[in-house]
């Protein structure tokens, strides 16, 4: 008999993993095709990804509330963005945070530590919950919706809150956008050299991707500056995600009624472990590659999956306030980081 009881273990648990694959497969399947036509449609008419795939989510929503393909949708907008947020930490190296100087990375950190602190009294001025406030000032200071997304996992969960980072999610992506193409204009319109030009689109505009094209855009100096500052951005993710759990841990100023989540986060363990390993050369080029894509996959099946479960006549109730919010955040952001690329101009 006891030496039946390991493979009636490993019976029973495999039996279990396969039954939660059934449970679980058609809202993943839904979500990954749904990623695949976003990003087709995308490349197609070069728009942003992540913004198709909200809208492509959307329409999906009455999936959201079909049994057998809510719970891998539900899956999807969890574990599986939260697996992308931790994935990101394969594209930084500590090596190219310190090629920035002390100078640039105290300018960075003032950016996101003032842009999160106008968040929290925008959204108090504007009478909206703190835990939106967190959400506007995360995207808006470090990487947009990976931002926004990673801090929601650590905020306690309420009924708005999905409502909320939909909200911000979008806002974000279209603001970045508009970035993307006015920012570059105003750096040549400023005649900022190209390390103050890429301090300045790096420092400000919210997602990677559109860091790439505004950057390059002005030449490969730019380009090369602005990527290393928005590294800088997407490294202070974990530190600012690490406080605002430990500030909802101890029942601080981050304030929704709901269920507190762990402070122990595996993904900011997983972000924190691929960017050692890439620092030590521990990841060659083409693993390097292969978890950049990874990550990428995960957040836009992610994203469409948290599209699914917010319809868009709730995200329009939410009302001109969470606007003004964004709006708010991004032009602090963006300001800052011009006044730092004025004064090295």
């Amino acid at each position: 008999m006891a030496s039946n009881a390991p493979s009636s273990t490993s019976d029973a648990g495999l039996v279990a993993w396969l039954l939660s694959l059934q449970r679980h497969w058609p809202g993943i399947a839904l979500c990954a095709a749904l990623a695949a036509a976003a990003t087709f449609v995308a490349g197609l008419h070069r728009g942003p990804v992540m913004l198709y795939a909200l809208l492509f989510g959307t329409a999906f929503h009455y999936q959201s509330e079909e049994p057998r393909s809510a719970p891998g949708i539900a899956w999807s907008a969890g574990t599986l963005l939260r697996l992308g947020v931790g994935l990101l930490g394969a594209r930084i190296t500590v090596e190219q945070l310190a090629g920035l100087g002390t100078a640039t990375a105290a300018l960075i950190a003032g950016g996101v530590a003032t842009t999160l602190l106008v968040g929290l009294l925008g959204a108090r001025l504007l009478a909206l919950p703190r835990s939106l406030g967190v959400l506007a000032g995360g995207a808006s200071a470090i990487c947009g919706a990976s931002a926004a997304l990673a801090l929601a996992a650590v905020l306690p969960r309420h009924q708005r809150s999905e409502r909320e980072v939909l909200t911000v999610v979008v806002l974000a992506t279209l603001l970045s956008t508009i970035a993307m193409l006015l920012y570059p204009l105003l750096a040549r319109a400023l005649a900022l050299p190209p390390q103050a030009a890429g301090l300045f689109v790096g420092g400000s505009i919210h997602d990677v991707a559109q860091v790439v094209v505004a950057g390059y855009a002005l030449g490969q100096p730019t380009g090369d500056t602005a990527m290393l500052v928005k590294l800088m951005r997407v490294a202070l993710l974990t530190l600012v995600v690490a406080a605002v759990a430990l500030a909802v841990a101890r029942g601080g100023r981050i304030e929704a009624p709901g269920k507190r989540p762990p402070p122990l986060l595996w993904f900011l363990g997983l972000f924190a472990s691929l960017v050692t390993l890439r620092s030590l050369g521990l990841l060659p080029t083409a693993a390097v590659t292969l978890l950049d894509n990874a990550a990428r996959g995960c957040l836009l099946i992610g994203v469409c999956a948290l599209g699914a479960k917010t319809s868009l006549p709730a995200l329009a109730r939410c009302g001109w306030r969470p606007v003004v919010l964004m709006v708010g955040c991004a032009l602090w952001i963006a300001g800052w980081m011009l006044a730092a690329a004025l004064g090295r101009g």
